[in-house]
């Protein structure tokens, strides 16, 4: 099994994959599947499923193939969606209030216990079951709650400076939303910037790809 600093981020990033397909199979009532049969649900080859299980010990049995709730339960415990870490969202704007209301975190691994924002005239607004808190009351918020993941929804110039006060409340991992490509200056934080515009950039590369640059318009 290979340690964790020696697996690839591109492995890292098809975890999640496996853990919904599996999750998906256990809906069906699928009990056991082979790396071919699952190659061909996910669009992978046999040998890279293998390959990408191997680096965390192997799970299945040759000629067997794999116990699907034990892989989905093993690459679950690997992601970590047992560990129920305490979330906080900064930004109670659109995009903050949308995460916070249609994002199931309990269910990857995060458990919400609040949300903040600067703006002084949404303090004390609802946003699901959680209670809009100015960002003043951040430091202390975090001294005696602990949150461990920070989920940014804040104007690009406001993410470094949040950033770093976040880091200093104990807060070691961020999910990104702001535009800005966030980069903390501390080897142990984990950073996940998202950029919806360029993942739509993509999709339009593709599309352009696909139906030609004269296509009709």
């Amino acid at each position: 099994m290979a340690k964790q600093g020696q697996i690839s981020s591109s492995v890292i990033k098809r975890l999640p994959r496996y853990y919904r397909f599996l999750g998906e199979l256990i809906k069906r009532g699928t009990e056991r599947i082979s790396s071919r049969e699952l190659s061909e649900l996910m669009k992978l080859t046999a040998s890279q499923i293998r390959q990408d299980l191997n680096c965390f010990g192997g799970f299945g049995q040759q000629g067997f193939g794999y116990h699907v709730r034990e892989l989905h339960s093993e690459i679950g415990r690997i992601l970590g969606v047992d560990r129920h870490f305490k979330t906080i969202v900064i930004g109670a704007g659109n995009l903050g209030r949308a995460i916070t209301m249609h994002i199931n975190f309990e269910t990857r691994g995060c458990r919400l216990i609040g949300i903040f924002d600067r703006d002084p005239s949404i303090t004390g607004d609802k946003v699901g079951e959680l209670e809009v808190r100015h960002t003043d009351e951040l430091e202390r918020f975090c001294r005696e709650q602990k949150p461990v993941i920070a989920v940014l929804c804040i104007p690009k110039a406001e993410t470094q400076e949040i950033a770093d006060r976040l880091v200093s409340y104990g807060l070691r991992s961020f999910w990104n939303f702001s535009h800005y490509d966030l980069s903390i200056d501390h080897d142990d934080i984990i950073v996940e910037n998202v950029h919806l515009g360029d993942s739509l950039l993509t999709l339009t590369y593709g599309t352009n790809a696909c139906l030609g640059e004269n296509s009709e318009k």
